[in-house]
């Protein structure tokens, strides 16, 4: 059965995959991350389809605009009724406190339940080399943890991180805020273009919520039997 605390990547290009996949993976995965590709080709269709399938979905699309637009955006997409959905913490304090407001607002005001609202901190394709051609001066592991405490102090419900950060993340925010950890490697497999990877069990023991696989799962020669090596990796892990 699944484990919410899986969410695969539903990284394809068309409906017709989409479908494929999840039909494939059937209930071993029980939550997908429809991201930029998925919903700019499909729009809201394909979450009112996972929806319809009984599947949660975490929709990625790291909103990133002045207050008012990034708001208006994110009630927009409450009709579909996502479950995760996210903006970018560069968008600064007051962004990010204006879009929570509204999103809850909208949500009472629709009667729609409410979706968990989270940051985006740094990018995990990005390493320190990145980091420092950017301009910045510090840390990627500091501006992540910053990030993540600004996020917090906006009342947004976690954050979005690797798993390099996590366990730092865990011990500053508290129990209850969520992590939700891309860049998951099971042993064995590519890192492709990840930069701060690590295993399934691993960052669910630093303190990730959640944790999202793509290319481990959906590239599979048999992504049922991946999810599945995953969830046993995950079992052990409380």
């Amino acid at each position: 059965m699944a484990d919410d605390r899986l969410i695969a990547a539903l990284d394809v290009h068309t409906r017709a995959e989409a479908e494929h996949l999840v039909t494939r993976l059937g209930e071993s995965i029980g939550c997908y991350k429809v991201g930029m590709e998925l919903f700019y080709a499909l729009g809201g269709d394909i979450v009112t389809w996972l929806k319809g399938e009984g599947k949660k979905v975490f929709l990625d699309l790291k909103l990133h605009d002045i207050p008012n637009t990034v708001s208006g955006g994110l009630c927009s997409l409450l009709r579909l009724r996502p479950d995760i959905l996210n903006v970018h913490t560069a968008g600064g304090l007051r962004m990010m406190a204006a879009a929570r407001t509204a999103l809850h607002r909208a949500a009472e005001e629709t009667e729609i339940p409410c979706p968990k609202l989270i940051g985006v901190t740094v990018l995990t394709s990005m390493d320190a080399d990145d980091w420092t051609g950017l301009g910045h001066a510090g840390t990627v592991a500091d501006a992540v943890l910053h990030r993540a405490r600004l996020a917090q102090e906006a009342g947004l419900d976690g954050v979005v991180a690797s798993p390099a950060e996590t366990a730092a993340i865990r011990r500053a925010c508290g129990k209850g805020f969520l992590i939700v950890t891309p860049g998951i490697r099971p042993a064995g497999v590519s890192h492709d273009d990840q930069r701060r990877v690590m295993t399934p069990a691993s960052a669910l023991r630093a303190g990730a919520s959640q944790i999202v696989v793509g290319r481990a799962i959906y590239a599979a020669d048999e992504p049922r039997t991946a999810a599945e090596r995953i969830l046993k990796e995950m079992e052990d892990v409380a």
